[in-house]
């Protein structure tokens, strides 16, 4: 069956993400890349456990570890038919799928970040899950707030962000309608307007910085295109800053090519989770559900084929 790697967002860090990957020299070369970039070693920054929530280490955190993770699975895996990343995620996606080395993964990370944090520097906002209400239920309660749907996950399944104010108004309101309402560990309201500062800057670092067109195709998050060429990856890439990421199209769209195996390279379970519930006919699991390379390889082997 036809293969789909999902990259995480922020939010499931946990001090044991490399572990993994401690004796994987591949692996190693692509964190040792990565951290001369960013001046600081990933796994003294595990430690800090308030520290892997911060955007400005988060981010790179985040994307490296996926990277070095896929580098690590890659020889031993079927080749994907797509890569789809979940926020920060789709940004590491691209480097999987060959469109940016380790280098270039930490320095677009690294500014990702720093350019959202002064974009929402004017604000306080956030982000909480939601669960239990449909969309236009949701769209009618946000209208007129300063919060919006952040990403669309299922059909009553959201993510909304927005100033701080405005979502504590909201969850009790969510709250009061019997949905299921819960703030996420991210500081600031990441695709919504309060971001839209950032996206041209952004847009502009990945004209400098981004080489290269993915060599297998990305599903891009505000849309679920296809994406296979370097102009519209820059282009949807910066979008996302300030757009609902429509999760659910994309797990739709792979499911449409053929996808009926889906592996997350995390941290985290959600993607693999979401997938799940959604497919009943399809294997979908996270790297945190396994031991050891070799089990993810295994589970590999035996639903994708080699």
């Amino acid at each position: 069956m036809s293969l789909a790697i999902l990259c995480s967002g922020q939010g499931a860090q946990h001090p044991a993400m490399l572990d993994m990957l401690a004796h994987h020299p591949a692996a190693s070369e692509v964190i040792k890349a990565g951290e001369a970039v960013l001046g600081f070693h990933l796994r003294d920054v595990l430690t800090q456990r308030e520290a892997i929530f911060r955007n400005a280490i988060a981010q790179p955190l985040i994307c490296i570890t996926q990277l070095a993770l896929w580098t690590a699975l890659q020889p031993d895996a079927p080749k994907p038919v797509a890569f789809c990343g979940y926020s920060v995620g789709e940004l590491a996606a691209y480097a999987c799928a060959g469109a940016l080395d380790a280098a270039g993964l930490a320095r677009i990370a690294t500014a990702r970040a720093a350019l959202m944090d002064q974009a929402a520097a004017a604000t306080h906002g956030g982000l909480l899950a939601l669960q239990g209400l449909r969309r236009g239920e949701v769209d009618h309660l946000c209208a007129g707030q300063r919060a919006w749907v952040a990403i669309a996950i299922g059909d009553e399944e959201f993510v909304i962000g927005g100033e701080d104010s405005a979502l504590e108004k909201l969850g009790r309101e969510f709250s009061a309608r019997g949905a299921k309402v819960t703030p996420l560990k991210v500081g600031l309201a990441s695709h919504t307007p309060l971001l839209s500062a950032a996206v041209q800057p952004f847009r502009a670092l990945l004209e400098a910085s981004m080489p290269a067109a993915p060599a297998t195709p990305v599903v891009a998050g505000i849309d679920a295109a296809w994406v296979v060429r370097r102009e519209p990856a820059i282009e949807k890439l910066a979008l996302q800053l300030d757009r609902t990421i429509a999760w659910s199209a994309c797990l739709d769209v792979l499911y449409e090519r053929g996808c009926r195996v889906f592996l997350e390279l995390g941290p985290g379970r959600a993607l693999a989770r979401m997938t799940q519930s959604r497919y009943a006919d399809a294997e979908a699991r996270a790297v945190d559900d396994f031991r050891s390379l070799e089990g993810v390889t295994s589970w590999l082997s035996k639903h994708a084929g080699l």
